[in-house]
């Protein structure tokens, strides 16, 4: 049995609460709901209450002796954090693409001439269950130590039915061992294989045919992605795909205007997307589209950065009314980190984003993107206990003193699982 985490004396405790039934959009991105000599009380894996200390000495204090009692004081207390985005399960390195694209190679070229994807679906394909499990759960690890609770955790490494089933079933089974949830999106149209290379209607019809159908009935996947992009899967090509997953009960998301414009944002908004994700490229008009369909923005600032591209302009996007998330987009080839914070750092120096949107955007909008906002991402009675102490005074500091990694403590499921900045 846990004890109950008694949670004191924060600095600043920003709960982010009120934006549980609809994600958060415009000015009310940078509303934190913040209480100063903050307090929460965690017990049986659930936040019980919220307030000030003073309002939860009133209503605990006498039972102070039987919970783990965190002294806060000086700390930002946040929700745990939330990354919407990632491809956690994948096996090998591509730190020789890091010195190509140094020397003036760009992401397509690499990945046209059997790099890039390619030479991750390679070395996946390859790869054990159970060394694709050591690996990922390593990564996994340092997701928590840096304050993340949730990832979303992406296919399409494999390629073939067996290999995404392989990487499917690695999640599931890091999702029932470690500490950290984990919410799976089949991506087996994340690139045409090489093997398909000469006729790619044909893989289209094995991802829609045989791939989606499978995932849906082992109930491996919540959603479906695929990578919208000239040169891989065409806005008609992934309108199917994402139709002939949504028959099958998988959740579209969509890999969009990344490269060039390519109407990946209108065909977000057309289909009705949970989320559409890069949008590097992403005109005003689907921009504006996605506004009105409710479809999330879900940036990766780290990618953009890491191949040495501009960013998407978040500013752009919250100042158009859509509800916009943050991710690290954590993959071997164009954003090796499972830094959120720093990811953080990157929305506000490079995409125009406030130190306070950037926090919505990594937790309560972060939920809506993976649809877990009625359980996560905020700190609100009756919410999973997942909590995040940052050793910093205030959420300006937390973006101020940026590239530093100042997690202090995680709580998760209201057991305490990182102390001190290491793990229990």
């Amino acid at each position: 049995m846990i004890k109950p985490v008694w949670i004191r004396h924060a600095s600043q405790l920003a709960t982010l609460a009120g934006g549980s039934e609809e994600p958060v959009v415009g000015d009310r991105m940078n509303e934190l709901t913040i209480i100063e000599d903050g307090s929460i009380w965690l017990e049986a894996g659930v936040i019980q209450r919220v307030g000030t200390d003073e309002e939860l000495e009133q209503a605990y204090g006498h039972r102070a002796h039987e919970a783990q009692i965190i002294d806060a004081a000086g700390k930002l207390v946040t929700p745990g954090l939330v990354d919407p985005h990632t491809h956690l399960v994948h096996a090998g390195s591509r730190q020789n693409e890091f010195n190509m694209r140094l020397n003036g190679a760009t992401y397509m070229e690499i990945m046209n001439n059997g790099g890039g994807i390619h030479s991750t679906t390679a070395a996946t394909r390859e790869a054990s269950h159970e060394e694709l499990f050591a690996q990922s759960k390593r990564r996994l690890d340092q997701f928590l130590l840096h304050g993340v609770t949730t990832v979303e955790a992406k296919s399409g490494y494999g390629l073939t039915l067996a290999d995404e089933i392989k990487q499917l079933e690695v999640a599931k089974q890091l999702h029932e061992s470690h500490p950290m949830d984990i919410i799976s999106t089949f991506m087996g149209a994340h690139a045409v294989p090489r093997e398909y290379r000469e006729d790619p209607e044909a893989f289209v019809e094995l991802v829609t045919q045989e791939m989606i159908p499978e995932v849906a009935r082992r109930k491996l996947a919540e959603f479906n992605d695929v990578f919208c992009e000239r040169g891989v899967f065409t806005p008609e090509q992934s309108k199917r795909i994402l139709e002939a997953g949504a028959r099958h009960g998988l959740l579209p998301k969509i890999h969009a205007d990344e490269i060039e414009p390519y109407e990946g944002a209108e065909l977000a908004a057309a289909i009705g997307a949970v989320s559409a994700d890069h949008l590097l490229r992403a005109s005003d008009r689907g921009i504006q589209l996605m506004a009105e369909a409710g479809v999330i923005a879900v940036l990766l600032p780290g990618t953009a950065f890491f191949l040495m591209a501009e960013s998407a302009n978040g500013r752009k996007m919250i100042d158009a009314g859509v509800a916009v998330a943050i991710s690290t987009d954590c993959n071997p080839g164009s954003s090796p980190t499972v830094s959120l914070p720093l990811i953080m750092n990157l929305g506000c120096l490079k995409m125009g984003m406030t130190p306070a949107e950037v926090l919505t955007a990594a937790t309560i909008n972060a939920a809506h993107a993976i649809r877990r906002a009625h359980e996560i991402g905020s700190l609100e009675a009756g919410k999973k206990a997942d909590v995040t102490i940052f050793d910093v005074p205030d959420f300006m500091t937390l973006q101020y003193r940026y590239g530093i990694n100042h997690v202090d403590t995680v709580v998760k499921n209201g057991a305490i699982v990182v102390a001190g900045g290491s793990l229990v």
